[in-house]
């Protein structure tokens, strides 16, 4: 049976040997690649290396790439900072697959999280049965990343409590987890780093602290807002679905670019020329919502369709990704189509009709 997800240092483990093998450069302790090639790897190349053919995995900015992993390069923690949908976790993976040959040392933050997922717990029944042993510890990701001179991952930092976030601040100080009840303490590797990500709309969720702050190098991942590049990134990681799960169609170009200018549109509150005012709903609609939303409308077409998908799709996948927040949001979008896209020609005045009747009041 075929994995649904393979993780960036498997899927592009030709790509990463190709670079190891053609750069000869000074690397950080504990890396697998120079700086030079882990942007390279990130950010794709003109020319193929080695005869294999490095593709961007991450549309944007260079300097942004350039200063995550400068600040992964020294003794500063990293945190990716955005709003929802903006590729951040998607980058927090591929820059450690391509420094630590793995993106699997991964914290996910959550309300549950406890200092255990930060540090370390123990097995139970070992416990009781011969006391702590090393056999009956259960490292954290952030533990084995230590002792292994590798890169932990931490999603979702603020979303995480006081008490877990203030376990992090002795860690990424010290550089040290103390095992009292082994007598032990365990000190990171050269390689280890911590990359972690936050999202700027859960802001007061669980506000980092000054002392916290000051370990971290921020980053912000802006929203993308050219309308070409915002395109070719939905196109290229919907294609990427499509082939994992091995279900859905391909979306034609201008059900694409129909989909990206409306959501960039809902965004910005006004028309692309300026000329039109609407109303922006509360929902995200951010890249990564409209990767889902062209990846559904695949499935919907193949499985209830022609195989080809079009306006009706779209607008029924559309309504799931707007539902989110209330009858609100769905009115807006309806105000949007029946002041912007009922007035364009073409694809427009198909999806028009079609949004009007899968977006109609139950």
């Amino acid at each position: 049976m075929a994995e649904t997800r393979v993780p960036a240092e498997r899927r592009y483990q030709a790509e990463i040997e190709a670079l190891r093998n053609g750069d000869g450069g000074e690397r950080p302790p504990g890396w697998a690649l120079t700086p030079r090639a882990v942007v390279a790897y990130v950010l794709g190349t003109d020319v193929p290396v080695g005869g294999v053919t490095i593709t961007p995995k991450y549309v944007g900015d260079r300097a942004l790439v350039e200063v995550a992993v400068a600040t992964l390069a020294s003794d500063r923690a990293l945190l990716l900072a955005g709003e929802p949908g903006t590729a951040k976790s998607w980058l927090s993976e591929h820059l450690s697959a391509a420094i630590s040959g793995t993106s699997a040392l991964v914290v996910q933050g959550t309300a549950g999280t406890s200092e255990e997922h930060v540090k370390y717990g123990w097995n139970y029944a070992l416990l009781l049965a011969e006391g702590p042993s090393p056999r009956a510890l259960v490292a954290s990701p952030i533990l084995r990343a230590m002792r292994d001179g590798k890169v932990a991952r931490f999603e979702e930092i603020t979303r995480t409590s006081q008490e877990v976030q203030d376990a992090l601040i002795s860690i990424l100080s010290e550089k040290q987890i103390a095992i009292p009840e082994l007598g032990e303490v365990v000190s990171a590797q050269g390689g280890f780093n911590v990359l972690a990500t936050a999202n700027t709309r859960d802001r007061g969720v669980n506000e980092m602290s000054a002392a916290l702050k000051r370990r971290f190098n921020f980053v912000v991942v802006p929203v993308v807002t050219d309308l070409e590049q915002e395109i070719r990134i939905v196109k290229k990681r919907e294609e990427e679905l499509r082939g994992d799960y091995q279900v859905g169609a391909p979306a034609p170009d201008e059900v694409a670019r129909l989909l990206v200018t409306m959501f960039q549109e809902l965004r910005a509150g006004v028309t692309k020329d300026g000329k039109t005012k609407v109303k922006a709903p509360g929902a995200v609609l951010s890249t990564a919502e409209a990767i889902s939303v062209l990846f559904q409308s695949g499935i919907l077409s193949r499985s209830f369709g022609s195989g080809t998908v079009g306006p009706s799709e779209l607008a029924r996948a559309l309504v799931g990704a707007v539902a989110k927040e209330g009858d609100s949001d769905l009115k807006a979008v309806r105000e949007y189509v029946e002041t912007v896209a009922k007035g364009r020609d073409g694809i427009w005045k198909a999806f028009g009709s079609a949004a009007r009747a899968a977006l109609k009041a139950p």
